[in-house]
């Protein structure tokens, strides 16, 4: 099965650049798991619609996911400039000690408190904030008031956007920018990821997905002539994350069978990076029997490698486990959808690499996370 790989595993980097405007306007695409082999040489061949925007455009070989190399995270991280120390967003699943609130990859009412946006300011805050106008169609967060402002339209993620709601968003975005409504159009689309997850990232499935988005943008490049955009516009594209094969029972590690669970105060996560606060007084104990543990990492919050730009995010457990590449931490054996689902991390190894563009109004990454 398939799971992703930490922060910014796989990062591709697309821009649509048209001739010289004063003032062009944007729009934005996040296509969620999307790895940078997924639109290689080879591939490109059967890919017109991407084709077409890497020729008129630039096409950055890959990124570097933010450490973790998970999906909220990095979707902050592109949107902000920072690390994720800076701006707070340091898992799909956290929990604030100090309030018992739990963030839950966006599903729980918690989920949109500004507690946890306000760590930084995302570009569509800055835009708002200088007056513009900004529409933003299943962006996961727009719907959250941050640092006192939202955008000036969301449509709410809330299921999975089908093909037709993909089109949709671009053709409605387009008309946005044409008539003014928005100096900034921002599209999420989450279908290649979720097919990756379920069926792995080179099955028929994902690039069926792939195929579906590239007819898309076929159509975008037509539809952007047809309203005469063509010399007021850029179009970025970029992920999140990539994504990796790992194979289900043969490499877990399952807490329960070191630790006792009663011990734990909290989990949150499961995959490649799950965060830990040992119940009272058992701090030490747990730490020494999963340090014991093999194929993955302890680290205690202050040993945290400073090159993760990690360890200060006031969200971070007490206790950190991060898992070799291809294995799977969790509490117990349980191979439901859910578990299949979860993200993988590494930023050392090839899959850690994304799409993103040159253009990019941030730069993700830092120093010291060059995967190759």
């Amino acid at each position: 099965m398939a799971v992703k790989l930490g922060t910014f595993l796989l990062v591709f980097g697309l821009s649509l650049v048209w001739p010289a405007s004063a003032h062009r306007k944007l729009l934005l695409f996040l296509l969620d798991g999307f790895r940078s082999d997924y639109i290689s040489e080879e591939v490109l061949a059967s890919l017109p619609g991407f084709r077409e925007i890497v020729n008129r455009g630039v096409k950055v070989d890959y990124l570097t996911p933010d450490f973790p190399s998970l999906s909220y995270p990095n979707y902050y991280t592109l949107m902000t400039g920072r690390h994720c120390e800076v701006h707070q967003m340091i898992g799909n699943y956290m929990w604030d000690s100090r309030t018992n609130k739990s963030f839950d990859i966006g599903v729980n009412r918690d989920s949109l408190m500004p507690l946890w946006w306000n760590g930084s300011e995302p570009l569509w805050i800055t835009l708002m904030k200088a007056r513009r106008k900004v529409y933003m169609y299943y962006w996961p967060g727009c719907e959250v008031e941050i640092l006192g402002v939202r955008p000036t339209y969301c449509l709410e993620y809330k299921n999975v956007p089908t093909d037709i709601n993909f089109a949709n968003a671009v053709s409605d975005a387009l008309d946005s920018l044409k008539s003014g409504r928005a100096d900034l159009a921002a599209i999420y689309h989450e279908r290649i990821d979720v097919e990756g997850h379920h069926f792995g990232p080179s099955s028929p499935q994902r690039k069926d997905a792939l195929k579906a988005v590239d007819t898309v943008l076929k159509y975008m490049i037509q539809w952007i002539q047809e309203r005469g955009l063509q010399d007021d516009l850029n179009v970025i594209i970029f992920s999140d994350h990539g994504m990796t094969d790992i194979f289900w029972m043969d490499k877990v590690i399952e807490l329960g069978k070191y630790v006792s669970l009663d011990d734990l105060q909290q989990v949150k996560d499961r995959g490649p990076v799950v965060s830990l606060w040992p119940a009272p007084g058992k701090h030490s104990e747990i730490y020494n029997k999963l340090s014991s543990v093999e194929h993955m990492t302890v680290y205690e919050k202050e040993a945290i490698p400073s090159r993760f730009h990690y360890k200060k995010g006031k969200f971070v457990s007490p206790l950190t486990l991060v898992a070799d590449e291809g294995w799977f931490i969790t509490e117990i054996s349980s191979p439901t959808s859910e578990l299949l689902q979860s993200d993988l991390w590494t930023s050392t190894t090839l899959c850690a690499k994304l799409l993103a563009s040159p253009h990019c109004p941030t730069t993700g990454p830092g120093p010291g996370w060059n995967a190759c």
